[in-house]
């Protein structure tokens, strides 16, 4: 079974019923928010599990989100809305989540207050699939917009970055945070990268510096609905808050970790840089 059919019909439908400027914006629009469906159901279940959940229940709301999420997960393999090969890769956005989040957690930058008995350290297992969300949208919105990515760095050099961030989310609680020397390295190393796709029937291009800026934005107002919720409380946060800035900056960085990681199984969209070539 696929929903693949479905996307087609709609897209047809919007073909048939509208101009093909209007159709291009509408397309895009809902391009993104069938590639971001895991995401948006992962958000929407936060909301709703706050909104509805007795603490005195026997099953606690955190080991509920992960019912919830591994059924998500199972029904997106099963309908084929991910690939077993982009399942695979997503584990590792789970295994390095969730590493991140216990360390975090240790080191006091944030806590999970509620029970539950599916956790680690105090980190609930349902959070490793909030990191595999990104990983799904990624891994989605590329075969879903028939993306490629021209004057690709080479690709060492782009792991070369995602390690050297990841590793600063850990090394900076001891030593200086080089933060801001790694956007300046992303920018650098992504700075002739474009993104070419197809909302519709046009071909389209955006830098994927902006590109991860924009999906920046999005992430940090996902942070923001995950702190409402009460799901996670950082330090010192009494009552809700908006996050800091610095969030920001550290999903904006996260986002080339993620890429990176998903770079493994859609290897055949990235087009090198031809040297000397602008």
């Amino acid at each position: 079974m696929s929903l693949l059919p479905v996307e087609e019909r709609l897209g047809r439908l919007v073909r048939h019923h509208l101009p093909p400027a209007l159709s291009e914006f509408v397309m895009f629009g809902l391009k993104q928010g069938w590639a971001c469906l895991f995401g948006g159901l992962l958000l929407a279940l936060l909301i709703l599990t706050r909104l509805v959940w007795d603490p005195g229940w026997a099953l606690a709301r955190y080991d509920a989100l992960l019912i919830a999420a591994l059924v998500l997960q199972g029904l997106f393999l099963a309908l084929r809305l991910e690939s077993w090969a982009e399942a695979r890769v997503i584990v590792l956005f789970h295994v390095s989540g969730t590493v991140m989040e216990i360390f975090k957690v240790e080191m006091g930058s944030w806590s999970y207050p509620d029970p539950g008995l599916a956790k680690i350290a105090g980190v609930p297992l349902f959070s490793g699939f909030m990191y595999a969300s990104v990983g799904s949208y990624m891994a989605r919105v590329i075969r879903i917009f028939d993306m490629r990515f021209t004057g690709y760095p080479p690709f060492w050099w782009t792991v070369l970055l995602a390690a050297a961030i990841y590793l600063n989310f850990f090394t900076h609680h001891f030593i200086i945070d080089a933060r801001w020397g790694l956007v300046a390295a992303s920018l650098v190393v992504f700075w002739h990268c474009r993104i070419r796709y197809r909302p519709d029937r046009m071909a389209l291009q955006m830098p994927l510096v902006l590109a991860a800026l924009l999906s920046a934005v999005f992430l940090y107002l996902a942070e923001n609905i995950g702190t409402l919720t009460g799901t996670w409380v950082y330090a010192g946060q009494a009552g809700f808050h908006f996050a800091s800035l610095d969030k920001f900056g550290s999903w904006y960085l996260l986002l080339y970790v993620s890429f990176v990681q998903v770079s493994l199984v859609v290897r055949d969209a990235l087009e090198p840089r031809v040297p000397g070539r602008a």
